[in-house]
């Protein structure tokens, strides 16, 4: 199964790494044009990913119709570029194996969702979990939940890309798996905020803790199971982007926290902190759907300006209730 990756950050470049152990052939796209000539002369990605040697068997093309003989797509371009990319390729049956983490701005629909109105005749497949790009690209051990409805295709991707460090788990729930990768992006920037306001590790655990507790509502009430939000896709990404500065949405909190405004924390164009798109409309599908998501609420407080303070006195000022989701 020949490997074409649609994305040449990091986390394209790292999965990129990942399908091209056993020298196996991938090709990888890129739309910055000193991406495609460092991964071919140099076989490093400079620009994102940085200080990795890369396999020899990838090649990088600035050209999509390049990809048009590849037998199965990994889509790692970001949330809000994944239709635009998609319908500029103009993908036949190939499989799409999705691979960024959002809620498409205005239509509210997950990635899967957009995929199959661009390109309704592709199965779809979603792979999603706690992943650092660096790590995997380095071969540290890794696990994901690799869904898809087609249990063969489904089997056939995880023999091609599974590996003793890059462990993919199966599981039939596309939507499970995609709406945990989107929401913890968003609370993961919250556990940030906690971080840079010095408000302690007890508050950082209880927002988890909550924060699961919305996510789980948001995903049954979109038809997830609730075993797939407690796996690797779900709770596991939570946990990882929760706690560290190599996540980008958790680094985004941290500034917030610190009293920065999002505008200057967003203006570096070299990353995309997924959580700060996805906030708006998820608060949005959210009301939609009748679902209370309070972290989400101030998540989205504090990106429109909102003293930090103010946004942590309303949070701590909420009436007590049962513990349920």
């Amino acid at each position: 199964m020949k490997i074409g990756v649609i994305g040449g950050g990091a986390w394209g470049t790292a999965l990129a790494q990942v399908a091209a152990r056993g020298n196996e052939p991938v090709l990888l796209w890129a739309r910055e044009p000193e991406v495609v000539e460092s991964i071919n002369t140099a076989h490093e990605n400079r620009q994102f990913l940085a200080g990795v040697p890369l396999s020899d068997s990838i090649r990088a093309t600035g050209r999509l119709g390049d990809l048009a003989a590849c037998e199965a797509l990994l889509v790692v371009a970001p949330a809000q570029h994944v239709r635009s990319v998609l319908a500029e390729m103009a993908v036949g049956p190939t499989p799409l194996v999705l691979c960024a983490k959002g809620i498409e701005a205005g239509t509210r629909l997950l990635v899967g969702e957009v995929a199959r109105s661009v390109a309704p005749g592709a199965p779809i497949a979603v792979l999603s979990g706690p992943t650092f790009a660096h790590e995997v690209a380095a071969g540290k051990p890794t696990a994901v939940t690799l869904a898809c409805e087609d249990t063969a295709l489904r089997t056939r991707l995880a023999e091609r890309l599974g590996a003793p460090a890059f462990r993919p788990y199966a599981s039939a729930d596309v939507i499970g798996a995609e709406i945990g990768g989107a929401v913890k992006n968003v609370l993961a920037i919250a556990c940030g905020v906690v971080e840079g306001a010095g408000l302690g590790l007890n508050a950082r655990a209880a927002l988890i803790a909550r924060g699961f507790a919305e996510m789980t509502r948001f995903g049954l009430a979109r038809g997830a199971q609730a075993e797939t939000l407690t796996g690797l896709s779900g709770l596991g990404d939570l946990v990882l982007t929760c706690s560290s500065t190599n996540s980008r949405n958790f680094s985004l909190g941290v500034g917030l926290g610190q009293g920065r405004g999002a505008a200057e924390l967003l203006s570096d164009r070299k990353t995309v902190a997924e959580g700060a798109f996805t906030a708006p409309v998820l608060r949005d599908a959210a009301a939609e759907a009748g679902v209370e998501m309070p972290v989400t609420l101030a998540v989205n407080a504090l990106l429109e300006g909102a003293p930090v303070d103010a946004v942590i006195d309303a949070l701590l000022s909420r009436p007590f209730r049962a513990e349920a989701v």
